[in-house]
């Protein structure tokens, strides 16, 4: 009965609650007006709706539709995305992000009539490269803007700067969007208030880095990732002492990081990764200034960082705090620090590409918060088997685990079998794992990514029955493991995004099923010599973003069905057997790299190529045989940053747009076809390799070259062009080869107009033209990258490459191509010209001569002495010319020298012995009559003596190439000088780089850190 009572009780209290309440709501709206939407907003609304279409693919992963619940007839203010001002129903705040909308915003969008907007949010859509309207400026009430990820283009307008009371601008990730110095100083000025400034990947090459110290002192955030900017690091960064994330990654700025960056300790983020041009540095005293004061530091990225007296053990005084450390390239050297189990908070590690040696230390385990580790490429770093076990066995909540070229000689398969469940990512490229394959692998639940390449001794089959259903990436190339694709592999891999099988022993029979797998988006099937036509089943792939099939044997057309993967970026077909011509269907994918080089492929381009909008990367050279014109159309490639057509057919004039119209235009190659006319008169600015080599091309050599101050290789060489020696070519900071052989340059070459020509100069022919008088003997002098000698086996360019840019050279009596430029390699070749006097002593002083050609020339006098301290000189030709006196005996005491022409001159005295002078026959010295000694049989015979064959092998080439660089015959004949060509590319992204590059550098990175690897063990040698 109390119970009921109470119950009562308490339910007439809630009746007269309820009636004070609706009181007192009454009477609220008596006296207030109603917090509806305005009509005029709403109409603005709708209109600001109308015009844009909904696209799945306008917003990334979203895939909600705001907009939808904006009804004609219902309260804007309820709207999904839209915030009202109570009092007035105008709309103040607009959050369409990641919205799906697609279409153009123009500047008289009804967008532009909301002017109480305090925020809005355009984020995350497609506008399809519309300008940001200058109407924007009159959001005079805006505290926050955010136009990024919305493919917005063309210069951020001035009247941004009217927005005076934003608090946070962010306009990153618009690719194609640019801020010129004017407006980012009217910005900087206006916007007082700015607490957040985030630009990253906008482009503002033209912005003066100490620009940015005109910005807000009270920033908290300023992100300006990989813009473009370039110089110097502003020296008072301490001015933002209220700065907590800092990120000013992927820029070009050099020189040392500002020791003020100490004096922000507030940082929570710092980030100066990927300016890797001329290298950022840190000094030790810095470093650790920098790690005692940033006591608030989670994250920390610092990598291409020069760092190399920074002493690893120097990382354990950063904050224990620290939960992301990346220091990917930045040189560190020594052993790794065995305390690193004071970062108990630390999830992300990254120490790629670094120079770190001994055991990996067992205190790795005790990390047990790590998501991530990666340590790999670095020099013969290692890993004990039980530090392995315990490593893998505490790691508990591990996600990525990649120790990539890691010895991990005594490690067995079977440790896998205690990897966490958690895992989704494994790399062990190149650790010298050995035992049975671990069949586990494929029942790890969370496993998408997996990669084995290059473990040569593991042995087994490819476990595809048991594969997990979760497994989305397969890297298993250069392995020995017999890998069948059988039906169970089709079927229990269904939602399998990413498989990559390079060099891997695929049946070909199998691939009838790959179509199957409908959801890849990327496929690689490189290097296994499949043959026969490319499936047809692919067909079935229509969310496929990458196709490589390269490096195979496939042969017949290319499929039309191709053009129905209209998702593809990237298509690569190199190095097959493909016929025919391209199908000018091909206008329907939206490619970004197409790679057709080295089939067997003809007829003109189809125009179809030339509507790519998005195309980046263009390469049909080599044995292909296209013909025709090129036609000007191809200058609408205005993204274009590597054009390859060289080794072809095409004749007709050089379309003379081809020299500026793209502004990131890296490489242009057009070598060794039938081109004619004249060298374009203006070039993009940001050409790194130039090759017109074996064409007709007449004139001279324009002088507005000397405007691409990025360019490295020059190849102009075996055209007509008529000219004087072009001195302004001394003027190119970063040119490392320059060749001008086999064309009509004429009169003398007289010394360098300038302090300090050709710095980086390191192949230099010009070899059979019409020069004349002494050498040039100043300019011999001036070569200071031939003064030492780099052993290193490393490209001369750069770190990275996607082309193999080979060279072909007259070496030991053979015209021979090689692979890759090495950063050894020292040239001289000035042979088959009027050149007179004598040979310059301080040719001697160019220590990193390996090749000296100066046959066919009219020098006189001796052979200097000082030649013989050319110690490094592996092939020498004098032949040809009007020297007298001896044989220097010093030549004899050169260790690597395995050619030697001095024929047909007029020397005498004793041919010196001993060493490599004994393996030289007799038409190194036929022709000089004086000579006598070994091999010629005496010192007075008018007749010349039988010709003997060279030693091809004599000498180490070792040296010259470095190892894994093969070479191949292709002509034989020597006596006309020195031949080269680079025939088929260099490519080097010195600013953005696109995922698609990136993921081909590490491929090219991986194959040859694989033989530098593999060689080293041949030779006996061991990891510390």
């Amino acid at each position: 009965m109390g119970f009921y009572l109470l119950s009562l009780s308490q339910f007439l209290s809630a009746i007269l609650f309820l009636c004070h309440f609706q009181t007192t709501i009454s009477s609220s709206n008596d006296s207030s007006p109603s917090h509806s939407c305005a009509h005029d907003q709403s109409l603005s609304l709708l209109q600001f709706k109308a015009s844009f279409s909904i696209n799945s693919s306008a917003s990334g992963y979203c895939q909600h539709r705001k907009t939808e619940s904006w009804k004609e007839g219902t309260d804007c203010c309820l709207w999904d995305g839209v915030t009202c001002e109570m009092k007035t129903g105008v709309v103040t705040e607009l959050n369409l992000a990641c919205s799906l909308l697609y279409g153009t915003l123009h500047s008289n969008s009804t967008l532009f009539s909301l002017r109480h907007l305090r925020m809005l949010d355009l984020s995350d859509n497609d506008f399809i490269s519309s300008h940001i309207s200058p109407q924007f400026g009159q959001f005079s009430n805006l505290t926050h803007l955010r136009l990024n990820f919305s493919a917005f283009a063309g210069q951020v307008p001035s009247e941004i700067s009217l927005l005076s009371k934003l608090v946070s601008l962010d306009l990153a990730a618009n690719y194609y969007l640019s801020l010129e110095p004017i407006s980012f100083e009217k910005l900087a000025q206006n916007l007082t208030q700015l607490r957040e400034l985030r630009l990253s990947f906008v482009d503002m090459s033209l912005v003066a880095p100490d620009s940015l110290m005109n910005l807000s002192s009270s920033l908290s955030s300023l992100k300006l990732h990989s813009c473009g900017l370039q110089g110097k690091l502003p020296s008072s960064m301490r001015k933002f002492k209220h700065l907590q994330y800092l990120n000013l990654g992927e820029n070009n700025f050099s020189g040392p990081i500002p020791y003020d960056l100490e004096q922000l300790t507030e940082l929570v983020s710092l980030a100066l990764s990927g300016n890797e041009n001329d290298y950022l540095s840190l000094e030790p005293t810095s470093f650790d200034k920098l790690v005692q004061n940033l006591t608030q530091l989670t994250e920390l990225q610092l990598s291409s960082v020069d760092m190399s007296l920074v002493v690893p053990d120097s990382l354990m005084n950063l904050s224990s705090s620290l939960s992301s450390l990346k220091l990917y390239s930045c040189r560190l050297q020594g052993k790794l620090p065995s305390s690193m189990r004071k970062f108990k908070h630390l999830q992300y590690l990254d120490l790629r590409y670094n120079n770190l040696t001994g055991s990996i230390p067992y205190e790795f385990g005790q990390l047990n918060e790590l998501v991530s580790i990666d340590l790999s490429f670095n020099d013969y770093l290692s890993v004990e088997p039980n530090s392995f076990d315990k490593i893998i066995q505490n790691l508990t909540k591990l996600r990525g685990l990649r120790l990539g070229s890691v010895n991990m000689d005594l490690v067995t398969a079977n440790s896998l079998a205690n990897l966490s469940s958690s895992l989704s990512a494994l790399g062990l490229w190149g650790c010298g794992l050995q035992g049975k394959f671990p069949g586990n692998i494929f029942l790890l639940p969370n496993l998408q990514e997996l990669d084995l390449s290059y473990n040569d001794r593991l042995t087994g089959s490819f476990p595809s029955s048991n594969a997990s259903n979760d497994l989305w990436l397969l890297a298993l190339p250069y392995t020995k493991i017999s890998v069948y694709l059988d039906n169970d592999f089709f079927t229990n891999l269904k939602l399998l995004e990413v498989l990559v099988l390079k060099y891997c022993n695929i049946l070909r029979s199998n691939l009838t099923l790959i179509g199957h797998l409908t959801h890849l988006t990327r496929l690689d099937l490189i290097g296994n010599n499949l043959g026969g036509q490319i499936p047809s089943s692919l067909r079935n792939l229509t969310q496929l973003n990458s196709l490589s099939l390269d490096d195979n044997s496939f042969s017949g057309p290319i499929p039309d069905f191709l053009s129905t993967l209209t998702q593809l970026e990237i298509l690569g077909l190199s190095d097959n057997h493909l016929l025919g011509t391209i199908p000018s269907q091909i206008s329907t994918l939206s490619l970004k790299l197409f790679h057709l080089r080295n089939n067997h492929l003809h007829g003109p381009i189809p125009s179809s190529i030339f509507k790519q909008e998005n195309l980046e990367s263009l390469s049909l050279a080599s044995n292909n045989k296209f013909t025709g014109e090129i036609s000007s159309s191809i200058c609408n490639l205005k993204l274009l940053r590597f054009l390859d057509l060289s080794n072809n057919s095409f004749s007709g004039f050089v379309p003379q747009c081809l020299g500026n119209f793209s502004n990131s235009l890296s490489l242009l190659n057009l070598g060794m076809n039938n081109l004619q006319g004249t060298i374009f008169s203006t070039f993009s600015k940001g050409l790194e390799y130039l090759n017109l080599n074996g064409n007709e091309l007449e004139g001279k050599i324009p002088s507005s070259i000397i405007n691409c101050a990025r360019l490295e290789i020059l190849d102009l060489g075996n055209n007509k062009i008529e000219d004087t020696f072009p001195y302004f070519l001394e003027m190119l900071p970063e040119l490392h080869v320059l060749v001008l052989k086999s064309n009509k340059l004429q009169g003398f070459v007289n010394g360098p107009t300038t302090n300090d020509p050709f710095p980086k100069l390191r192949i230099f022919d010009i070899s059979n033209n019409n020069l004349s008088g002494p050498l040039p003997t100043e300019y011999l002098y001036s070569l200071e990258a031939l003064m030492t000698y780099d052993k290193k086996t490393a490209s001369m360019m750069a770190n990275y490459s996607v082309y193999d840019y080979s060279i072909v050279v007259t070496w030991k009596g053979s015209e021979i191509e090689f692979e890759k430029i090495q950063s050894g390699l020292g040239i001289l070749d000035f042979s088959n010209n009027n050149f007179t006097g004598e040979i310059p002593k301080l040719l001697g002083k160019l220590n990193g001569l390996l090749q000296l050609n100066l046959s066919h020339n009219s020098l006189r006098g001796q052979i200097p002495l000082s030649l013989g301290m050319l110690f490094n000189l592996e092939s020498l030709d004098l032949s040809s010319n009007l020297l007298t006196g001896t044989i220097p005996q010093l030549l004899a005491s050169i260790t690597f020298l395995a050619v030697l022409n001095l024929s047909h001159n007029q020397l005498e005295g004793a041919i010196p012995s001993g060493k490599q002078f004994n393996t030289f026959n007799a038409s190194s010295f036929e022709g000089n009559l004086g000579l006598c000694g070994f091999p010629m049989p005496n010192c007075n015979s008018s007749e010349a003596p039988a010709l003997q064959p060279s030693n091809f092998h004599d000498g180490d080439d070792s040296t010259f190439f470095g190892d894994g660089f093969g070479w191949k015959a292709v002509a034989i004949g020597y006596g006309s000088g020195f031949v080269f060509g680079v025939t088929v590319g260099y490519v080097v992204f010195r600013t953005r780089k696109p995922a698609w590059f990136l993921r081909l550098v590490e491929d090219k990175w991986n194959l040859k850190a694989r033989r530098t690897k593999k060689n080293a063990r041949r030779n006996g040698v061991r990891r510390n």
